[in-house]
Formats: C-alpha cells, structure tokens, sequence
C-alpha cells in the first residue's frame, strides 16, 4: 500500500471563524482527511451546528468551543478546555477575521484598532497560546494563517487600508513564527485568499461591476469556488509539508501574479 501523504487520522485541529463561510469549509476538509475538529468562533449555536454537521458527516470528533480571539483570557481558556477534551494540538488555522470598508481619508481610529485587534494581534494570540499549551511540548504542529491577497497588494475596487495593513502583518508575522518555532518542528505557513463565493459574497461577487472586475484582473477571469481552498490547506495541515514554513501561498486565480 502507498503512502497516503494527507492523511490526519487522530490529529486534533483548530479551525477559528469556523461559523461559517471558508472556515466551515476548510474544517471539513481536514475532517474528510481524518482529523477531529474543534470550530472556535464567539457565536455558540453556530459552531456547535457546524460541530454537529461535521461529526454526523464525517465521523470524526467535533466540538464547538466559544472564543472572543481578541481576550487573552478567553483564548487562554479556550485552549485549555480543547486540551482537556483532546489532550493535544496538532493543527491551528487562524481564519477569524474582519473586514472594515471605507475610504483610507475617512477611517476612523476605531476601524483601524479592531481590524488590528481581530486579523492581526487575535492570530498572535491563538499562535502564541495554542504553541506554549500544546505544540512546543510535543515538538510538533502546523499553524495556517488566513491572509489576503490583500495583505500582499492594493486595490482600487474598495477603500480597505485597515484591513491590508492587517493581513500584511499576518503574512510577516508568519514569517516570524516560522522562524523561531522551526527548531519545535513546527511549521507556520499563510494562505492568501483571493476572491470566494459564499453565501455572503455570492450577490456581490456575480454583479455585473466584480464579474467586469473578475475578466479584467483575474488570469483565470473568475472568482473561487467552494472548494478550491482546501487542497492549500489540506497540504500545509498534512505530513506532506513537513519541509515547508514560512511560506505564503496565494490562491487568488493568478491576481497577485500580474
């Protein structure tokens, strides 16, 4: 038999924002893959039903566990109950996040602070308190971290300085925790997402202005799939990646190619 290099059978991941969109998405890739799942968001009810779909489909572990990601304290005791109820961490994707529009001249202090406290220092926080709880004790772990096309390039379709500067400190913290955490054998990669349909994104992304958009500036000349995510993060969570930190990985249909 050969080896089956993506298989996570037994590992325990971590999936923050996972109420709904490409976090759901994402989790039920690593569970089709074997790994029980624990969906992290503020909203209770939905990731205890996402928690419930994923067991009921895929037969492995699920729980929902509640996390503000921007309390220290409430990250801190999230983490502790998901080791108590698995006794380990294997993988972490950091993919809560928000997304403040407006124009640059018109955001307010505010605006800016939360898209920072959310995309940016939220993710540190789960890194740094998944790492010392669970994965530099065992000498091993994947974290992913969610960015953005948007944290490697600019644009002219919507005025979103916050949320650029926010996922360009998530692709070069990344870098920084792959630095220092390469000598614990784990690994820390970022996703840059382009444009995904989801039930959110759906009737902005087929209007005529972002299908124009999507022919103009997108090789591919079209948006994401459901789906299309996953390989990226299936390969990064999985042994098959055991040579592979520090890397940021588009999958944006070639936009950030141009």
């Amino acid at each position: 038999m050969g080896q089956n290099y993506f298989d996570l059978s037994g590992q325990v991941a971590i999936v923050t924002g996972a109420s709904g969109g490409l976090g759901v998405q994402m989790a039920k890739a690593l569970a089709n893959q074997g790994a029980n799942i624990v969906c992290l968001a503020r909203r209770k009810e939905m990731i205890d039903a996402v928690a419930k779909e994923i067991s009921e489909e895929f037969g492995v572990k699920a729980i929902g566990v509640k996390c503000d990601i921007t309390d220290t304290a409430n990250v801190e005791a999230a983490v502790d109950e998901v080791m108590k109820a698995f006794g380990r961490i294997d993988i972490l994707i950091n993919n809560a996040g928000t997304g403040a529009v407006a124009n640059a001249e018109d955001v307010t202090d505010e605006q800016f602070e939360n898209e920072m406290q959310i995309d940016l220092f939220g993710s540190f926080k789960v890194a740094r308190t998944v790492a010392r709880k669970a994965m530099i004790p065992a000498r091993y772990g994947r974290i992913i971290n969610i960015a953005s096309m948007y944290g490697l390039v600019g644009n002219k379709i919507c005025g979103s300085a916050p949320y650029h500067a926010a996922k360009g400190g998530v692709v070069n913290l990344t870098r920084a925790l792959a630095a220092e955490w390469g000598k614990y054998s784990i690994t820390v990669n970022a996703i840059c997402p382009g444009y995904f349909y989801t039930p959110l994104t759906q009737e902005t992304l087929d209007s005529d202005f972002f299908q124009q958009n999507a022919k103009t500036m997108i090789p591919m000349e079209r948006y994401g799939n459901e789906g299309e995510l996953d390989s990226a993060a299936i390969f990064l969570a999985s042994p098959a990646s055991t040579y592979v930190t520090g890397d940021i990985i588009p999958v944006d249909g070639g936009y950030t190619c141009m």
